[in-house]
């Protein structure tokens, strides 16, 4: 997308980010993928998961085969701004798959999610070179039946909300379909 392309005119502005969310197999990475592949800068892909048992393994595999040739991929379960600061540049667009693993990684090490979130908003400002950012909805079924599970859709809202406020752009993706959803493409409403 042209969106990402940084010209010579932009890089003394900051770089655009975009946050792509949506369900679960709703096309979001591929989409976000996608965005990457026709901004016609480097790939770079941050990946926040972690293969703790085979099938997980399985999912790795899956979108590496599925990602294809000419990503460099960094694995990075926790320290997301760091890596973000270091790889981050004019010449670069970063995909990070995605913010809600890398959210279920803090906690698992109970890390402060609040804090790394904030840490993960601040950094944004000093990033030169776009990032798109993949993120799960996870609190539009039923309440979890346990308090983790509930704690987890929680800051997972949380996580999305502020994320959504800091990025330029917001894509809702359902059924493989992108919806811009920020900035809105309709005017304000007011009663």
């Amino acid at each position: 997308m042209s969106d990402l392309k940084v010209s010579e005119a932009t890089t003394t502005t900051r770089p655009r980010h975009l946050l792509v969310t949506g369900g679960a197999r709703s096309g979001k990475s591929s989409y976000a993928e996608s965005l990457i592949e026709r901004s016609g800068l480097s790939k770079v892909y941050i990946a926040t998961g972690q293969a703790f048992d085979a099938e997980m393994r399985q999912r790795i595999e899956r979108h590496q085969r599925d990602r294809g040739d000419g990503w460099t991929t960094i694995e990075e379960p926790i320290a997301l701004s760091d890596v973000l600061l270091r790889e981050a540049r004019p010449d670069r667009a970063v995909l990070v798959d995605c913010l809600t693993l890398w959210l279920s990684n803090l906690m698992l090490e109970d890390r402060d999610t609040s804090d790394a979130a904030a840490q993960l908003g601040a950094s944004l400002g000093f990033l030169r070179g776009p990032v798109v950012f993949v993120t799960n909805e996870v609190g539009q079924g039923i309440v979890p039946e346990n308090p983790l599970a509930r704690r987890f859709r929680d800051e997972a809202g949380r996580l999305n909300q502020h994320m959504a406020s800091l990025c330029d752009r917001v894509v809702l993706v359902a059924a493989g379909q992108p919806v811009q959803i920020k900035p809105s493409l309709h005017p304000e409403i007011r009663l």
